[in-house]
């Protein structure tokens, strides 16, 4: 009996874990699936997540290369830019170094012509010195002269107040009972041109005979006080003797011959 009952409890735990063993593989075999499906997915969300970096990276490198390309483009045209600032730089440097010469060479004009200048200034300052030492000296012997005034003949000196022609300008001294003046002496010929600040006639022509002046009192002309190259009978037609003074002449050296018909003031001597 006992026996049976082992031998039975035997064939009923064999037959009890008989299906037991065969379940427990089934369910191995689904963890299995199961783990296999879970490392399959693992592995894909791996990749997947490298795939996600990696298109992330290629984004980014895409970005930094269009960034670079970008700045390298600015930077160009800031260098075309400044190539171009510096190339007008330097043409405006050629033109202002050409304004600078042309400048310099103005000065050196102008300093030039300042030194003529300051020649001149410097040459008539001396003129002018030796003028007024003339003056000054010819002052001194109208002075001396005036002494004897009766000597000199100045007290019968006088002027005409108009300008005419010779002839007119005789009449105008022969109305008042004088005559244009004669000057036979190199003192009257002083003294009648310190007299003098213009133009006028004298008493000395040639209208009765061509090329041999004479006085109005008929008396032949014996010295003469020319200016340099008179007298010249430009034309023919200068007949008649006018002195200039010596404001701007020489007070020795002054006659000049020229037609008779021009208008002067006349000198005239009682």
């Amino acid at each position: 009996m006992e026996l049976e009952a082992i031998y039975n409890s035997d064939d009923y735990d064999s037959e009890v874990s008989g299906p037991r063993t065969q379940s427990h593989c089934r369910g191995e075999g689904k963890l299995e699936k199961l783990r296999g499906s879970r490392c399959v997915l693992l592995v894909l969300v791996i990749l997947g997540f490298i795939c996600a970096l990696l298109l992330l990276f290629i984004t980014l490198q895409h970005i930094s290369i269009t960034a670079e390309r970008d700045l390298l483009k600015t930077y160009k045209n800031t260098v075309e830019e400044l190539n171009h600032t510096i190339s007008s730089l330097q043409h405006n440097n050629t033109d202002l170094k050409t304004d600078k010469h042309q400048l310099e060479d103005k000065i050196n004009d102008l300093s030039a012509q300042k030194k003529q200048l300051q020649n001149n200034f410097n040459s008539l300052n001396q003129k002018k010195l030796e003028l007024e030492n003339r003056v000054t000296s010819l002052n001194d012997e109208l002075i001396e002269a005036s002494k004897n005034e009766t000597l000199c003949g100045l007290d019968r000196l006088f002027f005409s107040d108009e300008a005419k022609s010779w002839s007119q300008s005789r009449q105008f001294c022969r109305d008042r009972g004088a005559d244009l003046v004669i000057i036979k002496s190199e003192k009257k010929q002083k003294i009648v041109s310190l007299l003098v600040n213009e133009r006028v006639w004298i008493g000395l022509s040639d209208i009765e005979s061509e090329g041999n002046l004479t006085w109005v009192d008929n008396s032949t002309l014996n010295q003469g006080f020319w200016r340099k190259g008179e007298p010249n009978d430009e034309h023919g037609i200068e007949d008649c003797v006018e002195i200039m003074g010596s404001h701007g002449f020489s007070a020795l050296n002054n006659w000049n011959d020229l037609p008779c018909s021009q208008k002067r003031k006349a000198i005239c001597e009682k």
